[in-house]
C-alpha cells in the first residue's frame, strides 16, 4: 500500500480526534463515583502511571502553574491519596507520591470506565469488534512514535 494523502491523513485525524474526545468524555462520567475531581485524578494518573514526581515536574506533565499543581497536590494530600517525600540524595527535593490509596482510587476508575466500555463492545459485532482491536493497535503504535 502508499502513502496516504495529506487531505485524508487530515480527514482520519479530525475524525479520530473527535471520536476519542467524545468516547472519553462518556467514560469519565464513571470517574464521578471515585468523589475526586478532574484536575485532582488527571494529577494522580501521572503519579500512579509515571511514578513520583517533584511539583515542578507534574505541573509541567499536566500544562499548569505551579500555583495550581500545588492546590491541587494539597487536595490529593487531605484525601490521603498521595504523600510528599523528601528525595533521599538531595533533602532539598520534594517528590510526591501514589499512596495505597490513591493507587487503588485509580485502579478502581480505570476498571469502571474499562468495564462500561467492554459493555458497549459486547453490543456489537465480531468484525466491528475485531477492526477496533486492530485500529487500537494502530493508536498504540503512533502513541510511542511520539
Amino acid at each position: 500500500m502508499g502513502r496516504v494523502s495529506r487531505g485524508k491523513s487530515l480527514e482520519v485525524a479530525d475524525r479520530l480526534h473527535s471520536a476519542a474526545i467524545h468516547l472519553l468524555r462518556r467514560l469519565r462520567k464513571r470517574d464521578l463515583e471515585s468523589g475526586v475531581g478532574p484536575a485532582q485524578l488527571s494529577a494522580l494518573s501521572v503519579l500512579v502511571f509515571a511514578g513520583p514526581k517533584t511539583l515542578g515536574e507534574l505541573a509541567q506533565a499536566e500544562q499548569v502553574r505551579p500555583p495550581t499543581m500545588t492546590r491541587i497536590v494539597a487536595g490529593l494530600q487531605r484525601g490521603g491519596l498521595v504523600r510528599r517525600e523528601r528525595d533521599s540524595e538531595d533533602r532539598r527535593v520534594v517528590r510526591v507520591r501514589a499512596t495505597p490509596k490513591g493507587v487503588r482510587v485509580m485502579q478502581g476508575g480505570r476498571r469502571r470506565r474499562v468495564a462500561t466500555l467492554a459493555a458497549q463492545l459486547r453490543r456489537l459485532d465480531a468484525r466491528t469488534v475485531a477492526l477496533l482491536s486492530r485500529a487500537a493497535e494502530a493508536m498504540e503504535g503512533l502513541s510511542r512514535r511520539g
